[in-house]
């Protein structure tokens, strides 16, 4: 990579295509995702890589009108922790667009629905070992929600919180929550809050990033 003035650099992340993947292979089934093994073209060298192959997911930073976030405490068996989280879930419905998937785990997991649809923020939430690409929307001018889905296993536990945005901003920073999800949300929540909320998009913003992850799997 050749060096770059910051005046002369945009930063943004980019597609490699010129990675060409040899061979793939799966090592492990898993209940929700999987493992596997790739072996690729690096430039003049092959290598082999195992990863997390992972579907996608979104997560909805649900804001109400007096700046409010909605979180609450879910078991996390991984980390054996009742971590601060934000609604989110797996993109596991086929066809589904992401605000679409966003839509239904707010209501599904907190029986909201929303009016104003804006998108906050994209993650790789570890790019080093999974291919899990997430999308965070902003939900506003929110009102209860009808659904037929039941919680069950940990969901079945999530009570719903109000916190003041400002709380859980403070709380990031003082490290006393810890999910990637709701600590970057919160942060760019407030971020953009501060600019006016001039750096949301459109929800329905074509995702790239999965699309090229998901592609190159499909292969």
């Amino acid at each position: 990579m050749s060096k770059a003035t910051h005046a002369q650099l945009r930063i943004a992340d980019t597609p490699a295509p010129e990675v060409r993947v040899l061979a793939s292979r799966e090592l492990v089934a898993g209940h929700v995702w999987d493992i596997r093994r790739d072996r690729l073209a690096f430039g003049d060298a092959e290598l082999e890589r195992d990863f997390m192959d992972h579907p996608g997911a979104v997560a909805v930073l649900a804001l109400d009108g007096d700046d409010r976030v909605l979180m609450f405490q879910q078991y996390r068996h991984p980390i054996a922790h009742r971590d601060w989280e934000i609604p989110a879930g797996l993109m596991d419905v086929p066809g589904e667009s992401g605000l679409v998937g966003a839509q239904r785990e707010l209501a599904e997991e907190a029986d909201l629905q929303a009016e104003n649809w804006s998108l906050l923020l994209e993650l790789f939430l570890s790019p080093g070992g999974s291919s899990e690409a997430v999308r965070v929307f902003l939900a506003r001018d929110l009102s209860p929600a009808v659904h037929d889905f039941v919680r069950e296993g940990e969901e079945a536990e999530l009570v719903p919180v109000w916190i003041p945005l400002d709380d859980a901003v403070t709380a990031a920073l003082e490290g006393r929550i810890a999910n990637s999800l709701t600590v970057g949300a919160v942060l760019a929540a407030a971020a953009s809050r501060a600019r006016g909320w001039n750096t949301l998009r459109d929800p329905h913003t074509p995702w790239s990033a999965r699309d090229a992850v998901r592609g190159e799997r499909s292969k």
